[in-house]
């Protein structure tokens, strides 16, 4: 399930490979640059860029149980009905409610998702 490997700076192709997530609305797609998270086996971590189109939004919170590091690289994203712009960051924990969300202008954003190795404590 782990992609990732040994890879110097190289080009991320920003039209090619994205997908939308299951359980995301069309109009919200991912690449997923490394890694792969085994949720039912609770192991893994994934890195991924995530891409809102224009008027692209969520329509209910989001829970997960693994942990989540997120950079709003660029566009708007509002979080809950709290807007927010590029260079802001988010650290959820595991089972935290979050969203839904919107993007009026579209975005892109820069994941991290992971299980840490005890109840509560990440990588």
């Amino acid at each position: 399930m782990d992609n990732r490997s040994h890879r110097e700076f190289h080009p991320v192709d920003p039209d090619d490979g994205w997908q939308v997530p299951s359980g995301y609305p069309d109009g919200i797609q991912q690449k997923v640059l490394a890694g792969g998270l085994d949720e039912g086996g609770r192991r893994g971590l994934r890195t991924r860029l995530l891409r809102f189109d224009p008027g692209s939004f969520t329509t209910r919170p989001f829970v997960h149980d693994y942990w989540e590091e997120v950079v709003l690289v660029s566009g708007d994203l509002e979080v809950g009905g709290q807007p927010f712009t590029p260079l802001t960051y988010a650290c959820r924990p595991p089972g935290v409610a979050h969203g839904p969300f919107r993007s009026v202008g579209g975005c892109v954003l820069f994941e991290v998702h992971y299980f840490g190795p005890g109840e509560g404590d990440p990588a």
